[in-house]
């Protein structure tokens, strides 16, 4: 039996108590506040002070108001939206208005007049539309009873030949309808389908760096026959017929199909100086003097009028006051007017798409597709119109 040293308890007897510790020494103080003696990371820390509160104030505020400032301007812009949307629905729906009526800009005369020479303006390259702005404002015109005389402002290379024709047509209808007097003003350039439509005209009138003429017909046709087998592209129509692909760009035209659109481009010649013939007094009984100026030949205003292609060099005021004498109206029982579009808001953001110029899609779809122009090709079109 092995002998425990006195005053050491076995092992593992929980009875014992642990020896004392030793007290620390108390502290003295003098009266004031002692922290208490603890480790130093007990302390309490006062926060940091903060800095640049006016700033992040200012900073929160302009944000809120930028974003105030968006919604109320994109709530605006919906109402715009909406309310368009809602007018322009009604004069669908409408069976008094089936179509946008234009404004009307008086520019000279007697604004309180009640009678009206009315200025109807065709510009730019013309296509056919019956529902574009040439149209609208002859309809316009025509419906209108207090519309004594027009004014066509013509400054247009020309275009398409069903085009020129229809609103050539359209005129006439209007003369007819109306038995008003029509004259005409040239402006920088009236040929081909220009001078076409002019035909409506009682009177033509052109300024003196007016070019006009270019009486003739061409049919657009492009071959990219050899640019395609560059390209490694090879069309394998389906068709119908033997003469159903005459024209396409795909491949060179053959004898027999120069000979059918020469054909075509002969009718719709026939067509436009049967036009002059009813237009023009002068060529009516004179086919002679007629073949001498259709030869595609563009004039100066000084030839034309030599050659009886216009009656008169002068601007707009004087086909305006000829066409008030016509009608015999006195300059003071009249106003001038000029047609405008009537846009709604969403179309007035559109219509910063400016003038469609000769690159935009629609027309070098125009351009390379088989039609028959009344154009002058030495005339490059700025715009074009509908």
């Amino acid at each position: 039996m092995s002998e425990n040293a006195p005053n050491t308890p076995p092992p593992g007897d929980s009875s014992v108590p642990p020896p004392p510790q030793p007290t620390p020494p108390p502290r003295r103080t003098t009266g004031h506040y002692a922290p208490p003696a603890y480790p130093p990371h007990h302390y309490h820390q006062p926060p940091p002070a903060r800095s640049g509160g006016c700033s992040r104030v200012f900073l929160y505020g302009l944000v809120a108001l930028l974003v105030l400032g968006f919604v109320g301007i994109c709530t605006l812009f919906g109402a715009f939206f909406l309310y368009t949307i809602a007018t322009d629905g009604m004069d669908i729906l409408s069976a008094d208005r089936q179509e946008r009526v234009l404004t009307e800009r008086t520019i000279g005369g007697n604004r309180n007049a009640d009678n009206k020479v009315a200025i109807i303006t065709i510009e730019g390259m013309i296509r056919s539309n019956e529902d574009g702005f040439i149209a609208r404002q002859i309809r316009q015109a025509t419906a209108d009873d207090k519309v004594r005389a027009v004014v066509l402002r013509v400054d247009s290379p020309g275009g398409t030949m069903a085009g020129s024709d229809y609103y050539l047509h359209l005129l006439k209808q209007m003369r007819s309808k109306r038995n008003i007097p029509i004259v005409v003003s040239m402006g920088t350039v009236a040929a081909s389908g220009g001078y076409y439509v002019s035909m409506a005209g009682e009177e033509i009138y052109a300024e003196p760096s007016t070019i006009t003429g270019s009486i003739g017909v061409l049919a657009s046709l492009l071959d990219a026959s050899e640019l395609l087998k560059t390209v490694g592209v090879e069309m394998t129509p389906i068709v119908s017929g033997e003469h159903k692909t005459m024209g396409s760009f795909a491949r060179p035209m053959t004898e027999e199909e120069q000979k059918l659109f020469q054909r075509l481009v002969d009718d719709n010649f026939d067509r436009f100086k049967e036009a002059i013939r009813e237009g023009r007094r002068h060529f009516a009984n004179n086919l002679e003097d007629l073949d001498k100026v259709a030869t595609g030949q563009i004039f100066t205003a000084n030839d034309a009028l030599a050659h009886g292609l216009i009656d008169k060099i002068g601007f707009l005021d004087d086909a305006v006051e000829r066409a008030g004498v016509l009608a015999r109206m006195a300059e003071r029982d009249y106003k001038v007017i000029q047609y405008r579009p009537k846009l709604s808001f969403v179309d007035s953001l559109l219509e910063s798409r400016a003038p469609n110029n000769l690159l935009s899609g629609k027309t070098l779809f125009d351009l390379t597709t088989p039609r028959i122009y009344l154009l002058c090709p030495q005339v490059i079109p700025l715009h074009d119109t509908e």
